[in-house]
């Protein structure tokens, strides 16, 4: 194979000899270790994976318990792409459970990526590189702890029918196409933006070793056949689904939507995303040592790259910073792209092949020191994590069937508390918001900020319900039972706040053992205190108190 870069491989006696590379042993004590943080924590601080968990156990059975019949139903129609969980629920949830599925989901939403990486750079260059190890630090990113679960099983998918096409590029056109075709339908019905991805990392490998492909006409027209080909079959699967269910992402709601990344800083910010967890001066230091490989790498000759893949590379690079940060009902959209970047760009190199004994053992200790630094690091903020689960499933227990909780926090002042740094990822923002989700699963009780968004889940809530359900929602903070201008400011986007002495029947508070930066611990009348699990807090509400507060505290000024 041509290549952009090739070392010149020096001479060596007997003792300094080019060392065999062999990363199996780590990937595989990686992946285990992955497996034992799912088993020995069922809910970690992973922002979405509550509320995907409550959807999963309604899906794989539970719709069919009192008092759900009367508030859920699932309709295929409302969506066609981001159902690949649901799918799953639907089909293994009844054999397996809904626990055992949604921690399997996680598993492979954490290490799928990287092993997909893994097998296209061990397709790419042969042999078993210790580089490969070091992708296995990309586990764990913005979209991971965010809990993008369809998105990061997508990407590993899309990496690995990567592998599969690159097997079959020189085979029948037909073949090629019809594989294609196939993926293209998988991905979209995981995620569309795995779809993407998969088409990025096909037009890179239809691009081949060499950049001088493109000094050619001839050369050139057959490439831009190649690629015309290859984007139409990936194209049509959700096309046709498109066509068939025409149910987009904010169908029925306000227009695009757009936020963007406008300014420096916050584009650099979004470009961390593809390593930054729970504190990013932890994931820096931790990230940095595999990046100086590469330049070293470089500096030292010693490296391969494959110029289609960089191509792409770049490709997704400028996608990071242009593409909005919120779009169509769908946010941190920005985010989807470091990683995808992050992930080419690590299996389209392939540094320090040529090492001896001694060069390649160091190199090893580098990098698992790094990965498993960083494996550690989140271990320690999972494990910090469960008592806060645990308090929240202490004040579940007291709530009854049927009834109808409204999910609030205390925001703090600050979140740079590293006493409790499982609580806030990327830059503040909470890994707690959906845990009152639990109270579907836990106690059979009304929570307005499931998941059920037409266009991306299946499952829709009925009316009378609907009338206080939003598609996907935010822990607002206490202060706005209080502050009517802040009530007023929320109760667009939250309708289920305006009258909610009437429509609820408990108040769940998480993040209740830090005061909230608008009001303290404050408040208002007619809630009695039911449990005080200390990080959560459960409130009975009193439907026969005046709606609107007695008093307004001082803080609300500040709201």
């Amino acid at each position: 194979m041509d290549r952009i870069a090739a070392p010149a491989v020096a001479a060596a006696g007997p003792e300094e000899s080019i060392a065999r590379q062999d990363s199996t042993v780590t990937i595989v004590a990686f992946v285990g270790l992955a497996a034992a943080l799912v088993l020995l924590f069922p809910f970690p601080p992973v922002l979405d994976y509550a509320n995907h968990y409550a959807r999963i156990w309604l899906l794989s059975g539970g719709i069919g318990e009192q008092p759900f019949p009367e508030i859920y139903a699932v309709d295929w129609n409302r969506t066609f792409t981001n159902v690949g969980i649901d799918v799953l629920a639907t089909w293994l949830g009844p054999l397996v459970g809904a626990d055992r599925l949604a921690r399997a989901l996680l598993f492979l939403a954490i290490v799928l990526p990287p092993l997909g990486a893994i097998g296209l750079h061990r397709a790419l260059f042969g042999g078993r590189h210790h580089w490969q190890t070091a992708m296995l630090s990309l586990s764990w990113c913005a979209t991971m702890i965010g809990g993008f679960i369809n998105f990061q099983i997508g990407l590993g998918m899309a990496l690995f029918f990567a592998c599969v096409d690159l097997l079959l590029q020189r085979r029948n056109p037909a073949l090629v196409f019809a594989w294609r075709l196939a993926a293209a339908l998988l991905l979209t019905v995981m995620h569309l933006f795995a779809l993407g991805f998969y088409m990025a990392i096909v037009c890179g490998l239809e691009f081949s070793w060499r950049i001088d492909i493109v000094r050619s006409k001839a050369g050139l027209m057959r490439l831009a056949g190649r690629l015309a080909l290859a984007l139409g079959a990936c194209v049509l699967p959700p096309l046709a689904l498109y066509l068939h269910t025409a149910a987009l992402p904010n169908a029925g709601g306000n227009g695009l939507g757009l936020a963007w990344n406008d300014g420096i800083i916050l584009i650099v910010l979004n470009l961390l995303s593809a390593i930054t967890t729970y504190v990013p001066v932890v994931d820096v230091v931790l990230v940095l040592p595999l990046i100086l490989i590469c330049t070293r790498a470089v500096g030292a000759g010693d490296i391969r790259i494959h110029a289609g893949l960089a191509v792409a590379a770049c490709g997704l690079l400028l996608l990071s910073c242009v593409s909005p940060r919120h779009m169509l009902g769908t946010g941190w959209i920005s985010w989807r792209f470091p990683i995808m970047t992050a992930l080419v760009a690590m299996a389209m190199v392939c540094p320090f092949a040529n090492l001896t004994r001694r060069q390649a053992l160091l190199l090893a200790l580098i990098i698992n020191l790094a990965v498993f630094g960083r494996t550690g690091w989140i271990g320690w903020n999972w494990w910090l994590a469960q008592k806060d689960v645990a308090a929240v499933e202490t004040v579940l227990k007291k709530v009854p069937a049927g009834a109808a909780v409204l999910p609030l926090g205390h925001e703090p002042e600050t979140v740079s508390d590293l006493a409790h740094s499982n609580r806030h990822f990327a830059w503040g923002l909470d890994t707690f918001r959906h845990l009152p989700t639990l109270a579907v699963p836990f106690s059979h009780a009304f929570v307005p900020t499931l998941f059920t968004a037409k266009g991306k889940q299946p499952l829709s809530v009925l009316p009378p319900r609907s009338e206080i359900a939003v598609p996907e929602g935010n822990l607002l903070s206490i202060g706005v039972l209080s502050c009517p201008a802040m009530m007023q400011e929320y109760r667009n986007f939250t309708p289920y706040i305006s009258d909610w002495r009437r429509r609820f029947d408990f108040v769940l508070v998480a993040n209740a053992d830090i005061p909230d930066r608008y009001v303290g611990t404050l408040m208002p009348a007619g809630l009695t205190l039911v449990e005080d699990a200390g990080f959560a807090k459960l409130y009975a509400i009193d439907k026969a108190m005046p709606a609107e507060p007695l008093s307004i505290p001082a803080g609300c000024a500040r709201a």
